[in-house]
């Protein structure tokens, strides 16, 4: 099953920040452009496989039916949950970010 992958403004507003970091606060548009294209490689693999990650171990973000899924070649992932015939992605995380504490 494919699903449609879905971004919500806190998900988009996250990756803006992280590239507009990259972009002005450490001048490097080539990290910049290399995140986002393991960004959307990260969106594709979800299309095919977000079912198969398991839930996250965190008691609540595991009542919310809430997976993540890490980017290849970047310290970043993606906070989503299915619903459906698709993929919401409510947020976007750097690995040393304490996102369960951020999670509504």
């Amino acid at each position: 099953m494919e699903y449609s992958v879905v971004m919500t403004s806190d998900a988009e507003e996250d990756l803006e920040g992280f590239i507009r970091y990259l972009l002005y606060e450490k001048r490097s548009p080539q990290a910049a452009s290399n995140v986002l294209n393991d960004f959307e490689e990260t969106k594709k693999r979800l299309s095919k496989r977000a079912d198969s990650v398991k839930l996250c171990d965190h008691p609540k973000l595991h009542a919310l039916g809430y997976r993540k899924m890490r980017f290849s070649k970047h310290r970043y992932f993606l906070m989503y949950r299915i619903e459906g015939e698709r993929v919401v992605v409510d947020r976007v995380f750097h690995e040393l970010q304490d996102y369960e504490n951020h999670m509504r």
